[in-house]
């Protein structure tokens, strides 16, 4: 019984840390180094995360700075960053990336507050469907609890 409550609490932690990952994800006009944690760059050949080739840092609320650990995948970074497809115009001035984030406008702050009320909304269907497989296995364990004490009566009257 106490293996199938622990494998629903855990279903819901994993649950609830996928939703504060993808909430991470959603922009709200600070910025913040894991807007580009999707963002893949091509390094000698193979897709690797952006955070594993440069450093990323954020001067200021309001602006990104990439410097690569090698000069020579600076216009890799750059043409990732575009393809990303994250709304950001990089600029490269030779030696790092500057990203500037725009302001949200009124018609961005709606659409992230639908996304945001989205992600919620699948967190908890998951946290439901983990609650009720936990409460059909409960119920299954304890019908073949009560067969196996029926068939145990039978068994030692006969």
């Amino acid at each position: 019984m106490q293996f199938i409550v622990d494998a629903a609490k855990e279903s819901m932690d994993a649950a609830l840390a996928h939703l504060e990952k993808e909430m991470l994800n959603i922009r709200a006009g600070k910025a913040n180094p894991i807007m580009l944690s999707g963002v893949k760059v091509e390094y000698y050949g193979t897709p690797t995360p952006l955070s594993q080739v440069a450093n990323i840092n954020t001067p200021d609320g309001k602006t990104l700075t990439v410097q690569p650990w090698e000069k020579n995948i600076l216009a890799d970074v750059e043409k990732a960053i575009l393809i990303a497809n994250l709304g950001f115009n990089p600029m490269n001035n030779g030696e790092s990336i500057i990203i500037n984030i725009p302001a949200l406008t009124e018609e961005r702050r709606k659409e992230l507050a639908k996304l945001a009320k989205s992600e919620a909304e699948n967190a908890k269907i998951s946290i439901r469907a983990a609650r009720k497989d936990a409460n059909s296995e409960i119920k299954k364990n304890q019908i073949l609890q009560r067969t196996f004490k029926k068939t145990m009566k039978l068994t030692f009257k006969i």
